[in-house]
């Protein structure tokens, strides 16, 4: 424990929040770790006031502060409000990795105890499909950007690997669906195939998402840790945290290169606000990650031995882990009993299980070197050409007399490639049905490959736009260094 003050912004959250947010705060208290807590503001009271936003400018001043934020769970109203008040910290603050370790907890039973499942998952926090760039294209047909960069893959994909070389690990596990997005999620992939290279010491492994989900189900502790982009990480975090004894019992980091925000993964849980029965044990475990990053490693080290004797012992089992048990709910322990009662173990070490010592957090810069330049000069260094357009139409008619007008308006530089229907080409006939959404994308290409200027893309426009008005959109067909960037259509 160091004889340092920090400054931390403790947002107490909804529901539950403002119980398991106390809890973690009387035990890093009781602790003897020296913290001047700012109380700041976030979520549904926020968005009730009219601030769309659910972070007002007090709370991000105070975060621009300390730089490190323990946070209880924040509610997303239906009704009011816009995008969630826990994505918009992440973003605006430009936590990038997600960290959610899943460690098998004594006293905790599950399907899989004994089995020693301990493994982290890297989450990418800021791109994919959580981006949030969503259009309504018809009426009745939504589409949503997946984003992936090289940068963003590359800063998680070393995270994950930094994090292996501090903690000792011995895999690093890419989970990704490449086979199916080969332009995002492939080039996912091929970012940790190149940076894997420079962590020989370290198994390199890549899965297919899905069957990281079947083995995570059918052999855990095969894991050290999973890298993966944001909605895959999403997915499998919450399945992982049921694999150690459920949400409860699920901490998490949301680490950038300024700022830090430690929470709990569950939810508000209105239903439970105010009667003080949640279980704290997942923010407590944030908060231990929270104390390990700001330096306080003995600190946490003892807050962590503490829960472990408490969970082991199981004197003060809250009602979700007596419902697990099949012990008696109206025995359990209430959410301050069970701090009491961490707070009482203080100094005391397990021992049916050691306890992990982690970083969670690579000790070094969040992110070293990137091997990939982004200087201007790189970019010009790269061929490209655009070949040509694809143009999508609402219109409701069909493949076979739309195709035919498309090829009358392509004009003497362009060609109709084809006509496809949510992916699938339906013409040139490919002969089987398709059953349309009223929505179509034309694709006009060069016939030669050559590349096309921008005059002929809006000369184009104009003749479709002339006889279709329900144009909706366009995207341009580039070729990089003579691959294409963008993909073919089912059936093509």
């Amino acid at each position: 424990m160091s004889d340092r003050s920090h400054r931390i912004t403790a947002i107490p959250g909804d529901g539950v929040g403002p119980e398991v947010t106390r809890s973690a705060v009387r035990i890093i208290d009781a602790a003897g770790v020296a913290v001047e807590w700012e109380w700041a503001e976030a979520g549904a009271e926020v968005f009730k006031r009219g601030d769309t936003s659910g972070v007002p400018s007090e709370t991000r001043e105070s975060i621009e502060r300390t730089r490190v934020v323990l946070k209880g769970p924040l509610e997303t109203p239906v009704g009011f409000g816009e995008k969630s008040a826990n994505v918009t910290l992440r973003k605006l603050f430009e936590t990038f990795a997600n960290v959610r370790p899943a460690r098998e907890l004594p006293g905790v039973p599950t399907r899989y105890s004994g089995e020693g499942v301990d493994l982290v998952i890297v989450r990418e926090n800021l791109e994919d499909l959580y981006a949030g760039i969503e259009h309504m294209q018809t009426p009745d047909v939504g589409q949503t950007l997946k984003v992936i960069s090289r940068k963003g893959s590359e800063k998680i994909i070393r995270y994950a690997f930094e994090l292996a070389r501090q903690e000792g690990r011995r895999k690093v596990t890419a989970a990704t669906k490449a086979n199916i997005m080969k332009l995002t999620e492939g080039l996912f992939k091929r970012t940790f195939e190149e940076i894997a290279t420079e962590y020989p010491e370290i198994e390199a492994e890549h899965l297919i998402i899905d069957n990281v989900a079947h083995q995570l189900a059918k052999n855990p502790a095969q894991f050290d840790i999973i890298v993966t982009t944001n909605l895959n990480g999403d997915i499998i975090s919450d399945l992982a945290s049921g694999l150690v004894g459920g949400l409860g019992f699920a901490p998490s980091g949301n680490y950038g290169d300024r700022v830090s925000i430690f929470e709990a993964v569950h939810g508000s849980a209105p239903k439970h606000a105010g009667k003080d029965v949640i279980n704290p044990t997942a923010l407590i475990l944030s908060s231990i990650m929270m104390l390990r990053h700001i330096g306080e490693a003995d600190a946490a080290d003892r807050i962590e031995d503490a829960v472990l004797v408490t969970l082991e012992e199981g004197k003060a089992a809250t009602q979700d882990l007596v419902r697990q048990t099949g012990g008696d709910v109206a025995q359990a322990a209430s959410t301050t009993g069970f701090t009491d009662t961490v707070i009482g173990n203080l100094g005391r070490h397990p021992t049916t299980v050691p306890a992990r010592h982690g970083t969670e957090r690579p000790s070094g810069p969040a992110t070293p070197r990137p091997r990939w330049s982004y200087a201007p000069e790189v970019y010009a260094a790269i061929s490209r050409k655009t070949i040509g357009i694809d143009v999508f139409i609402e219109e409701d008619t069909t493949a076979d007399a739309l195709g035919p007008e498309m090829e009358a308006l392509a004009g003497a530089d362009l060609t109709l490639q084809m006509v496809s229907s949510r992916g699938t080409m339906v013409y040139p006939s490919t002969g089987l049905g398709s059953d349309d959404v009223r929505l179509w994308r034309c694709r006009f290409v060069s016939p030669t490959d050559a590349n096309v200027p921008d005059h002929v893309f809006i000369a184009l426009l104009d003749r479709v736009a002339g006889r279709h008005p329900g144009w909706t959109h366009v995207e341009k067909l580039h070729v990089f260094d003579g691959e294409p960037g963008f993909t073919k259509a089912q059936g093509q």
